[in-house]
């Protein structure tokens, strides 16, 4: 991270608000069931201890994801995050409806994206980041591609670096 370019330093710089997508991003992409049919995921507890980090340094987040899960849910509230939009297949809309609630523009916005579902809200926020292990289609969009692949501290990663930027 010691060589990040001063133009991606201040598009992060801007950021107040931090969203994502979870299923590729917050968790491995994978989809898990129990032989129930109960779908689990798995979080990356540095990821969970970055976005702890985001929130004590007075930032907000949210998550935007087209699955529904109980478990996210769970997540979600243990990890204080500010939005938590499930079932969503449209993001973009989303997006703009968490702008509104939180006053701000779309240069105080990061999102972290792992696929083409996300094209669209990373064609439109500050900050555009998708994960290592990303779909090809959507390397372009970024202003930042991370190290660490989703699931596996790309959150952290991201949370990082931005609060390095306001340093």
């Amino acid at each position: 991270m010691d060589k990040i370019s001063e133009d991606i330093l201040e598009a992060a710089r801007k950021v107040k608000l931090l969203l994502m997508d979870c299923d590729g991003v917050l968790t491995d992409g994978r989809l898990y069931y129990s032989d129930r049919g109960e779908e689990l995921k798995v979080f990356h507890v540095r990821d969970g201890q970055g976005l702890v980090s985001w929130h004590r340094a007075g930032f907000r987040s949210g998550i935007i994801t087209g699955r529904k899960s109980e478990m996210l849910r769970v997540r979600s509230e243990e990890l204080g995050i500010h939005h938590l939009i499930q079932g969503s297949d449209k993001k973009e809309e989303e997006l703009k409806n968490i702008m509104s609630r939180e006053n701000i523009g779309f240069e105080e916005i990061a999102y972290i994206g792992d696929d083409i579902g996300d094209k669209s809200v990373l064609n439109l926020v500050g900050f555009p980041v998708v994960v290592a292990d990303a779909a090809p289609e959507i390397w372009a969009e970024a202003a930042y591609q991370t190290l660490e692949k989703g699931g596996l501290g790309a959150v952290r990663e991201t949370v990082d670096l931005l609060l390095k930027s306001k340093k």
